[in-house]
């Protein structure tokens, strides 16, 4: 699309004028309850009896820690004295356990959100995955499993190296420092307030690290085993959310505000499994384009004013979609037409 559709976008801002306010009322439960489910999750699978037990609870702790990892998304539009804590505390509990902590998502996903960079080279979250080889994609989802083993390595090894090791270092923050699927992204250097985040973040993850693989010293390896399984399926699951999250169908130029929405995706009500799949407001990943700074338990109430004010037909209901199978086959379909020589 080469223009925006204004009436859509001032019906964006016309009809959200008192949504947008962040209440800690909806984040700290939420995110508390989710860890909390998550870790015993992991204890029940450990320490149960029988392989189904395990297993139950291994799926449990799997999807309560992806709805506790996802509320790094929300910190990267937190406004810093919004829900006060709530960042200490989710590092502590979540960000840093399992070394994903909130200075590889913030200061990298807004760039994703800039008029002129997304789905450009600069986009650290876009590839044009609907216009390449078809065998992208399974490798695209099945290398998220190793993500867990890669995360031990670069806060146990490469951190305490790179530290006596400066070309390491730089290569290290370019390469390995935001949670970024384009293989041309480079982060620039770290200041201010970044720099000092990172610094106590990282260093948290490098202590967390050894103390996990000391503790296979004492009680075996079986427990971090089966947690390490457990985190692969909860990377498996969020790589499958994100090769959803957009139609990929941009070749690396500028697009419009509408453009860019149309090239993500909502998940919509009624059907819920996308709210398990794409938690904490994800189904609403388009909407969440037009609307960064809104907190996820105000989106439900926006899609829902925007669809009843604009209607069927409308270039918003165009970013509807129906659920993860009918994307997944349509982004399938767009790599083998995208490889067709007669294309």
């Amino acid at each position: 699309m080469d223009t925006d559709d204004k009436a859509m976008l001032r019906a964006v801002r016309e009809l959200t004028r008192d949504l947008g306010s962040a209440k800690g009322r909806y984040y700290w439960p939420d995110m508390l309850l989710s860890a909390g489910l998550g870790y015993s999750g992991i204890a029940g699978a450990v320490l149960a009896d029988s392989l189904p037990l395990a297993l139950l609870s291994g799926l449990i702790a799997s999807l309560a820690l992806y709805r506790a990892l996802m509320f790094n998304h929300e910190l990267t539009h937190l406004h810093r004295d919004a829900v006060p804590g709530f960042r200490l505390v989710w590092n502590a509990l979540v960000g840093i356990p399992l070394l994903t902590p909130s200075f590889m998502y913030e200061g990298v996903h807004t760039l994703h959100h800039k008029r002129t960079q997304y789905g450009t080279i600069e986009d650290p979250e876009y590839l044009p995955l609907a216009l390449m080889k078809p065998w992208s994609l399974p490798l695209f989802v099945i290398a998220a499993l190793l993500a867990p083993i890669a995360l031990i390595l670069r806060f146990a090894v490469l951190v305490p190296l790179s530290a006596i090791i400066p070309p390491l270092r730089t290569l290290l923050w370019q390469r390995a420092s935001s949670l970024a699927i384009n293989p041309d992204f480079r982060r620039k250097p770290a200041t201010g307030a970044v720099r000092t985040l990172m610094l106590w973040q990282e260093s948290a993850g490098f202590l967390w690290a050894w103390a996990v693989l000391a503790s296979t010293q004492m009680i075996g390896w079986r427990p971090l085993l089966i947690a390490l399984a457990i985190v692969s399926v909860t990377a498996l699951l969020n790589q499958l959310r994100t090769l959803v999250a957009h139609l990929w169908e941009n070749e690396g130029d500028p697009m419009t505000v509408t453009a860019q929405f149309l090239d993500s995706v909502n998940v919509p009500p009624p059907g819920m499994i996308a709210e398990v799949w794409a938690p904490v407001g994800l189904r609403y990943h388009a909407l969440h384009h037009l609307m960064p700074s809104m907190p996820y338990h105000d989106l439900p109430e926006a899609h829902r004013r925007l669809r009843s004010e604009l209607g069927a037909g409308s270039t918003y209901e165009g970013a509807n979609h129906a659920g993860m199978f009918v994307l997944v086959a349509r982004i399938a379909k767009s790599t083998m037409i995208a490889r067709d020589p007669a294309r």
